[in-house]
């Protein structure tokens, strides 16, 4: 056996099928195996493994061991005379396999090499090729003298940034996302270390590699695509402290005590900078357009209330303050919670979500005033005055911020203009995928993945792509991996980087299409699902009529001991979705319960009481609740179970 792969897979169903088409066509030629080792993905990703390819060898683990036990598991497994750890996010050249197994057999000393990566955008990654994280280049990394002075020798050693990234250099440390490794090289210096669970674990066996006089290479020859970001969430907490945890670990490991405490010092320093950073960013991200809004409204307030007084009254303070005081924030609040409940906060939200919000909150205040004794009541023309600005002030700031926020509301976003690169039959599939995820995107044609055009439907060749996205103005290009080589999209992603195009790939037979438009953001996904149950919207709908339905359960519960058959049941259940353990409706259970559909709790009641129609699959039932969730959905499933159980 000349290659063994492992891939650490953790709920990236849609990348990981992709890295295995590219994997396979990479690998025809050559004698390998192929191990994806799945810590617990609840996405289907298993299921998805067997079914597409049936080739691969899969470990199914039942928890999350981590990225260094799962790779072991697979590596005590493996008979290749080679081994490659290569992530799930990536997309590998038809001949990545075969120039590295040439490259290490022509340099004996070599142990171990990494090849060239770009992101989602066809951007050059700075970790494809790292320096060894000693205290001093650590510092220079966490306090960005780095990004400062990118070339320097001194300060950017730790992407080794003086080294020309389209050249071949000795490194000291590979980027865990593509690790080609001599067996005999594991054999002598032993598995990966377990101790570390997530990051450092390639660092430090990079650096064991080194310890055992062998050389690691970084070598640009050949290139992969990592869409960084999808495995992990780098900006979040839970990252920065297993990320500064594992370089402690390795500190302690691998540094003399003096240098593993200056180390160490650095370290506490950048996890207690960069954890508050964090818990700041996200804190401001969540509360300040509310605070915006709640500003906007009280400085309206100051100016309608006496404005009104003075045209009412002919005097001012004519309204009693204590009165003021309680029924302004009342009103605010009510508006904000409106918003809420509406959309108005989330991102991406829809232009008008804000109107919306207030629209629902003046209607519940004035339905709540016309309850109130005449003492409480405050003045309607006041309450309407109010709305009126509130729609103006909270309406006119997010058109504002949409302006220079183009994630914030859709509507700014510049129309998604696409190419597909690719033949006609595999067009028609993206197109209908395209339509089915509601995309709003405008078809601009068909380019020919060869040197000539073969079909009347093809308004370039791939030759002309350039000249065809700047002619067009395209800004999104969708490629064909059926039609067209891996070596041959990421040459065109190259050529393209610096026009602002974004980037997709459609994967054969697949109802995905994958992509990146950011370093470190997520990956894009194309898929019928993008909109449904999954969304914002939904969850926050969905989590709420949850909550509502249990209280109302558990206040009226001695009526329900009268009137149901079950109420015990009805008690039980109303607590484990109180405390979010369970879900009022959910999936039909199935031998396949996950396969594609976005997660939910388990169902106090189940789909299949509601459908009339016993020919459906309960897979298609499933998919059908997902795709097209409505909160009146889970209400009439919920009505009939309730009324059986009485």
């Amino acid at each position: 056996m000349e290659l063994s792969i492992v891939i650490v897979n953790y709920n990236v169903k849609y990348f990981l099928e992709q890295c295995l088409i590219s994997v396979y066509k990479a690998g025809r030629d050559i004698d390998m195996e192929v191990f994806v080792v799945d810590n617990a993905s609840a996405d289907g990703s298993c299921q998805m493994v067997k079914q597409r390819f049936p080739d691969v060898k899969l470990i199914e683990n039942s928890e999350n061991l981590g990225f260094s036990v799962a790779n072991n598991q697979a590596i005590r497994k493996i008979s290749g005379k080679f081994v490659l750890l290569l992530n799930p996010d990536t997309v590998v050249e038809e001949d990545t396999f075969s120039k590295c197994i040439n490259f290490m057999n022509l340099h004996p000393t070599a142990g171990s090499l990494t090849v060239k990566m770009i992101d989602g955008k066809g951007r050059y990654l700075p970790e494809s090729k790292r320096g060894l994280p000693s205290p001093m280049v650590s510092f220079y990394k966490i306090f960005g003298l780095a990004k400062l002075f990118p070339r320097s020798k001194t300060f950017a050693r730790y992407y080794l940034g003086h080294l020309d990234e389209n050249k071949t250099h000795k490194i000291e440390i590979l980027p865990g996302a593509f690790m080609f490794i001599r067996k005999e090289v594991l054999d002598k210096i032993g598995l990966l270390d377990e101790s570390f669970f997530m990051y450092g674990e390639d660092i430090d066996l990079s650096y064991r590699i080194l310890k055992a006089n062998y050389d690691n290479y970084y070598y640009p020859e050949t290139r992969i695509i990592h869409y960084k970001g999808e495995s992990t969430k780098k900006g979040s907490i839970n990252y920065v402290l297993l990320f500064y945890k594992a370089m402690i670990l390795f500190a302690q490991k691998h540094f003399t005590q003096k240098k593993a405490h200056l180390y160490m010092g650095v370290i506490f320093l950048a996890v207690y900078l960069r954890a508050f950073l964090s818990i700041l960013k996200r804190i401001a991200k969540r509360i300040y357009l509310p605070i915006v809004d709640a500003s906007l409204i009280v400085i309206g307030f100051l100016f309608i209330v006496p404005s009104w007084e003075n045209y009412r009254f002919h005097a001012s303070n004519s309204y009693p303050d204590k009165l003021v005081m309680v029924m302004i924030p009342t009103y605010i609040i009510i508006w904000l919670l409106s918003n809420w409940l509406n959309g108005a906060y989330d991102k991406p939200q829809k232009l008008f979500a804000t109107t919306k919000g207030v629209l629902w909150g003046t209607i519940l205040i004035l339905a709540i005033y016309a309850l109130l004794p005449l003492n409480f009541r405050f003045s309607r023309a006041i309450i309407i005055l109010g709305s009126v600005w509130t729609v103006l002030s909270t309406q006119g700031v997010r058109v504002f911020i949409g302006v220079f926020d183009k994630n914030l509301i859709p509507f700014f976003q510049k129309k998604k203009r696409n190419a597909i690169v690719g033949l006609p039959s595999e067009a028609k599939r993206v197109i209908e995928i395209l339509n089915n995820s509601y995309i709003d995107y405008q078809y601009i044609g068909l380019v020919s993945p060869q040197k000539e055009i073969t079909d009347q439907t093809q308004l370039a060749n791939i030759d002309q792509i350039v000249e065809f996205v700047r002619v067009n103005d395209v800004n999104e290009v969708i490629f064909c991996s059926s039609n067209i080589s891996s070596q041959e999209i990421i040459r065109n992603m190259l050529i393209l980087s610096n026009s602002g195009v974004d980037y997709k790939i459609a994967p054969p037979e697949s109802v995905s299409i994958i992509g990146s438009n950011s370093i470190n953001a997520s990956g894009e996904l194309y898929t019928p699902l993008l909109n449904a149950i999954n969304s914002i919207t939904s969850k926050r709908n969905k989590r709420l009529l949850d909550l509502g339905v249990s209280i109302f359960i558990l206040i009226t519960i001695p009526i329900w001991f009268i009137i149901s058959r079950k109420p015990i049941f009805l008690l039980s259940n109303a607590i484990s979705v109180l405390f979010g353990r369970k879900t009022w409706i959910g999936y039909i259970k199935t031998n396949n319960p996950m396969s594609g559909l976005p997660q939910i709790k388990d169902g106090v009641f189940q789909l299949k009481k509601n459908c009339k129609d016993e020919s459906h699959q309960d897979s298609e039932i499933n998919f059908a609740y997902a795709k097209n969730y409505s909160i009146v959905t889970d209400l009439s499933i919920l009505w009939k179970n309730i009324l059986s159980s009485t």
